[in-house]
């Protein structure tokens, strides 16, 4: 199975455990089995192996989500890297030429391709397969999967097929509507559009090539910032003449909210979190390392971490988006394809940052021209280089990178290490990178 998983915005919804750097598909909060906690992308990407061992997955993403990708999914995912956000026609059309161009698939060949973030069972992803294989013999251009609607809901499109079969011509599409309408579609037959659908390469590569001016994946990737925003629905599957319809009634559940992700919550709380026996249908997400505690609150959601704290009624929560446009400040955690930092202080020319490196993982080796920065070691062992020089890191030791000089970290265990940045701008933009260096070793 060839699987491209759409993943998305920045998820403003679940603010503060979202932010521009760390979508909502990256919080971890379900549980596994070894009693760890996995993200909605770790979720979705083992359920997939679990049904195909052999899936080929390529998730399609803007160039701020791959290094969270490789954090928590490894090095070996297929990435299609959107330069800009230009919506679903753009990221499907870049994806398949990547696909094509890129990673051989075969132009006959077929691809799934739905959301990164929904809550679904494995039964989900076994519909998934099946969707492909009938695409594969169907004379359909396309093959959608409709979700069974479980209430007359406002927030999704909806698919009306022409009969009740299991898998079904198209009769019409429509747009989100009220709830008064969303019911006399239901009692029609209708289905929810969970933008999920099954198609040969091809035809996507060919309705790209239709409605897009350009010759191969790098050429789509060089002019992807010019391209008009549009939906792949609006752009393409509305306009097909040849396409069907295949149900699903398993569990599907779209966390975007607050509300629906205590919904998903296997408990109560996750992090350090005390409930008095008055509290009623409250949910806390702590990532602090100090205790939240809750007294007699109802129909209420609570989060902290370092980008903020939510206390919040359920219902309202809903609500939450224009008030987080308004907050503007240093993003406080991040994860990288080498691990994670988080920012503990902020001054007016100086910022303290702890650091932590996976084991068999580096840095970047790079500059800062504004900034000199201070490593001190607090947990594992690892190497630095410095201007070309090498040497071993433990714990206690500190590292000093003046402005200008070249510098990287190598973790060989687990390594956390606290960063002083001190200078008159503290800049993100403020690096430049250079080759991985032949080494000297200190005397």
């Amino acid at each position: 199975m060839n699987i491209v998983l759409l993943s998305g915005g920045s998820g403003k919804r679940l603010w503060p455990l979202s932010n521009d750097s760390r979508s909502k598909q990256f919080i971890k909060i379900f549980k596994t089995e070894d009693g760890e906690y996995e993200s909605m992308v770790q979720r979705v990407y083992r359920q997939i192996c679990s049904v195909d061992s052999n899936a080929e997955v390529t998730i399609a993403t803007s160039k701020s989500q791959v290094s969270a990708i490789h954090n928590q999914l490894g090095a070996n995912v297929g990435i299609s890297v959107e330069p800009c956000r230009r919506d679903t026609f753009p990221a499907i059309a870049l994806a398949a030429s990547y696909l094509h161009d890129k990673r051989g698939v075969a132009a006959e060949e077929v691809v799934v391709i739905c959301p990164v973030d929904p809550y679904v069972e494995k039964d989900y992803f076994e519909a998934l397969q099946k969707l492909g294989e009938c695409a594969a013999v169907s004379e359909a251009n396309l093959l959608l999967m409709g979700i069974e609607p479980t209430y007359p809901s406002a927030k999704y499109g909806y698919i009306i097929p022409k009969s009740k079969e299991n898998i079904s011509r198209v009769d019409v599409f429509k747009e989100k509507p009220t709830e008064e309408k969303a019911q006399e579609y239901i009692e029609k037959g209708a289905l929810w559009n969970g933008g999920v659908f099954a198609c040969r390469l091809g035809y996507v590569l060919r309705r790209a090539h239709e409605l897009i001016e350009f010759t191969d994946y790098q050429d789509l990737f060089d002019k992807y910032e010019t391209l008009t925003k549009i939906s792949f629905d609006y752009a393409v599957v509305e306009h097909e003449q040849h396409i069907e319809v295949m149900r699903f009634a398993g569990m599907w559940k779209d966390i975007g909210t607050w509300n629906t992700l205590a919904e998903a919550m296997e408990s109560s709380s996750i992090g350090k979190a005390i409930l008095n026996d008055k509290c009623e249908n409250v949910h806390v997400i702590n990532e602090l390392n100090v205790p939240v505690l809750c007294m007699g609150l109802q129909d209420v959601v609570v989060s902290a971490s370092p980008e903020g704290i939510l206390v919040s009624d359920k219902i309202q929560s809903s609500y939450i988006k224009p008030y987080v446009d308004e907050i503007h400040q240093q993003i406080m955690f991040a994860e990288k394809s080498w691990g994670s930092f988080q920012v503990i202080d902020v001054e007016e020319e100086s910022m303290t940052i702890k650091v932590t490196l996976n084991a068999g993982h580096r840095m970047n080796y790079h500059s800062h021209e504004q900034r000199d920065e201070v490593w001190t070691v607090i947990e594992g062992r690892g190497r630095t280089i410095v201007d070309g020089v090498e040497c071993q890191a433990a714990v206690g030791d500190v590292i000093r990178m003046p402005a200008g000089v070249p510098h990287t970290i190598i973790a060989d265990t687990k390594l956390q290490v606290i960063e002083v940045q001190m200078g008159p701008d503290i800049s993100v933009h403020d690096k430049k990178k250079y080759e991985f260096p032949n080494t000297t070793q200190q005397k």
